[in-house]
């Protein structure tokens, strides 16, 4: 699917082309396995000589229609489907990080995502520094070492809705020779592709607004094609013989699709966590009617935001489409067309005022999604960033009388009245 077709067309066109007498809409390939006429035929597919499909756990013909699909709209050279996005971002890390390496964060993430990393990953002798994304180019440049092997951040973190300032950590990961992966969940490539301000890999939880019906688990990794894996000794993984595979050199022998390359036939090959066809064809369905979703989302969530802002019970609201908002500023630069469909505010009274709230609300409903066809909420601190200590929850941008409000495709006005009796209900 060429590249000059904009986001509308590639949401419903890209990804699968028909052949004649070939469905018209994407099938699901519900097969573990495929067949060959002959050993030879099998074994140039295990020795990567030939592309094709042996079996699901590789490559599957839905799930990779449905890459392409996401790699067309972030403009990037290859994608490839996992089980989930916190898959698709241990993956990111791991297929270039070792025992021994360490990688940079922003500590403005999601609460799981922090987990992963400062947790999990530390198991397996992968160190992380976590620094404040707002922080000046020197300040996080410090946190860099001789064995830093990426830059991580997310264009909109969740739940804190802080901006990336894409373009800055961009020029960060480059002066230490490697790449920016950037988490683009929340604004979807349809608001926001970090691959114009100079990010390297998109990572995606395609769970959220990519599927849009809290129908699918997925995640999703689009490699840019754009980072030289060459430059310099860091990557020996992609640059030197992997003698799991006879001895092939991912980059002499892949190019531009290096790393997605190695993701695919080495990690998802030894781990597993690949999407479901099923789920994948579900997630197919969702992206055809992206854009026009996205919209929807973020016209209810500028209109409760403002809402909010005014409220004599509320006491903070963070929506970057606010004007004066922190990331106002950024948000016009990086995502002057929406951001998402989340906001985030606080509650007078803290704590028990905030789940005084959410126990009044009927249309919205407490949960642990976001960015689906229903409004939902959350109170972040006792659920998904429960993990935290208080300092740690102060640095991710969490308080403790935070409530996060996905918007669903409501009318926005009803989503108001329901916000308004239950602040109302709070004595």
């Amino acid at each position: 699917m060429a590249k000059q077709f904009k986001p509308e067309t590639l949401c419903v066109q890209a990804g699968w082309t028909p052949k004649k007498g070939e469905p018209r809409v994407l099938p699901i390939y519900q097969s573990t396995t495929f067949k060959y006429d002959t050993s030879e035929q099998m074994a140039r597919l295990f020795d990567l000589e030939d592309s094709g499909y042996f079996y699901t756990r590789l490559q599957n013909p839905t799930n990779d229609a449905v890459a392409a699909k996401i790699a067309a709209l972030e403009g990037g050279v290859a994608a490839m489907l996992t089980s989930s996005g916190q898959a698709a971002n241990f993956y990111a890390i791991f297929n270039i990080c070792q025992a021994g390496d360490h990688f940079v964060c922003s500590s403005a993430i999601y609460g799981g995502t922090f987990n992963l990393f400062g947790v999990t990953m530390k198991k397996l002798g992968i160190d992380v520094t976590f620094v404040n994304p707002d922080a000046s180019e020197e300040e996080i440049s410090a946190a860099f070492q001789p064995n830093t092997k990426a830059l991580f951040g997310e264009t909109i973190s969740n739940p804190s809705l802080e901006v990336l300032d894409i373009e800055k950590f961009a020029r960060i990961a480059h002066s230490h020779g490697v790449p920016l992966i950037v988490d683009n969940t929340f604004p979807t490539p349809i608001n926001c592709r970090p691959f114009e301000w100079g990010a390297d890999i998109i990572v995606h939880s395609t769970t959220k607004y990519m599927d849009g019906h809290a129908t699918s688990v997925g995640g999703c990794i689009v490699d840019s094609g754009n980072f030289d894996w060459t430059q310099n000794d860091k990557f020996p993984g992609l640059t030197t013989p992997d003698e799991s595979y006879h001895g092939v050199v991912y980059t002499e022998q892949f190019g531009k699709v290096a790393y997605i390359t190695k993701c695919t036939t080495q990690l998802m090959r030894d781990l597993g966590a690949v999407q479901s066809p099923h789920n994948a064809f579900l997630t197919n369905l969702g992206l055809e009617s992206l854009p026009v979703r996205v919209r929807q989302h973020c016209a209810n969530a500028q209109r409760i935001a403002e809402y909010l802002q005014g409220h004599e019970k509320i006491a903070w609201v963070k929506y970057c489409g606010l004007p004066g908002d922190r990331y106002y500023e950024l948000a016009q630069k990086y995502l002057p067309n929406g951001s998402c469909g989340v906001v985030s505010f606080g509650v007078k009274g803290g704590r028990k005022a905030a789940e005084a709230f959410m126990g009044h609300l009927k249309t919205a409903a407490i949960e642990t999604h976001v960015a689906d066809a229903r409004t939902c909420c959350l109170h972040p601190a006792s659920s998904t960033h429960r993990q935290m200590t208080d300092a740690e929850l102060q640095a991710a941008g969490v308080p403790a009388d935070m409530v996060r409000l996905s918007c669903g495709l409501e009318n926005a006005q009803d989503l108001i009245d329901d916000i308004a009796q239950a602040l109302e209900a709070i004595r």
